[in-house]
């Protein structure tokens, strides 16, 4: 089968179209015909390796543990190891693998769902990762309360554009915060208020808020408790930039030090793949209450590209490949 795959750590230049085995999967597996596969900053980080501690739990430390790159896909199901139950050869799913840039993906019985009749194949590929990370972002700020007011730091990317529309579903007054080329993309996804951080600093609008999510940010976390009402959380949601060896772990783990936040509620989100949580996204994403936005589609072979995009910061929402003509 085609496959993306890479044989040492750098930059998308590793990253080659090459011809492997379809893997074989075990009893509590499934193996998808991949239609369409999304991507996410997870898979550069696993590309690159960095931040390097990563490297010490389990992405490899000379070169990836794991050939192909991909987790997030959706397609046909091809074959259901012996103890399999709850899928079949036929049946059209979504979810969490291992390999999902290739034309065949190994993924857990229980980390894949039933794809929704009205949903495409890019929508769904595109909701695994990034809508239970922001469904879980979100979990996490409500745990003292439900949030009136919301601030969404990185609001136009993959994981915001569904923060914004999953806080929004729950009342929540919405604040997002973008770049000036996502401003609109954040309104009509129903922001009630948008900023632009290209001319003014989300700090200096003065609003207090009962929750903040912080998108793959860097910013000080003195600064993001300014934009706190009293007894709001602040939740960090992965972090970008920072040191080659730890990254902006330093943030993460500063932020769950026991009174770090002066007696404000401060926690690193780290997300988990839930089939609950993938089977909620279903139906909201059939009830239309969330709607995946996809920036753009990219051929198999053209994987390095898509990479490329997102490491700029450039995607509006989610990318995609597609996988399914990419013999």
């Amino acid at each position: 089968m085609k496959a993306i795959v890479q044989d040492r750590f750098g930059p998308a230049e590793v990253l080659r179209l090459a011809d492997v085995p379809v893997p074989v999967p075990g009893p509590r597996e499934v193996l998808v015909r991949v239609h369409t596969a999304g991507v996410h900053i997870g898979d550069w980080h696993l590309m690159t390796g960095l931040p390097a501690v990563a490297r010490l739990f389990g992405v490899g430390l000379r070169h990836p543990r794991i050939r192909v790159r991909g987790t997030e896909c959706a397609g046909t199901v091809a074959a259901v190891g012996a103890r399999v139950t709850a899928f079949r050869p036929g049946d059209e799913v979504f979810g969490v693998g291992t390999g999902a840039f290739a034309e065949y993906a190994v993924v857990r019985e229980d980390r894949i769902v039933t794809k929704p009749a009205g949903l495409g194949f890019a929508e769904a590929a595109a909701l695994p990762v990034s809508g239970q990370t922001a469904l879980q972002a979100l979990r996490a700020g409500a745990s003292a309360g439900p949030a009136r007011r919301v601030l969404v730091i990185g609001a136009g990317g993959a994981v915001g554009s569904y923060a914004v529309q999953l806080a929004k579903a729950e009342g929540a007054e919405v604040t997002g915060v973008c770049s000036t080329g996502k401003t609109d993309l954040v309104r009509r996804l129903g922001a009630d208020h948008v900023v632009d951080y290209t001319r003014e600093e989300f700090a200096a609008v003065g609003s207090r808020h009962d929750l903040v999510l912080d998108i793959a940010g860097n910013r000080p976390l003195p600064l993001l408790l300014t934009a706190l009402a009293p007894g709001g959380r602040l939740v960090l949601v992965g972090g970008e930039g920072g040191s080659r060896f730890f990254g902006t772990l330093h943030r993460q783990l500063r932020a769950s030090l026991p009174g770090a936040s002066g007696g404000r509620r401060m926690r690193a989100l780290v997300a988990t793949d839930k089939a609950a949580d993938l089977r909620q996204l279903a139906v909201l994403a059939a009830a239309g209450t969330l709607r995946p936005v996809i920036d753009a589609s990219f051929p198999l072979a053209e994987a390095p590209e898509a990479i490329r995009r997102l490491e700029g910061g450039h995607g509006r929402g989610k990318l995609v490949l597609r996988i399914a003509d990419a013999g």
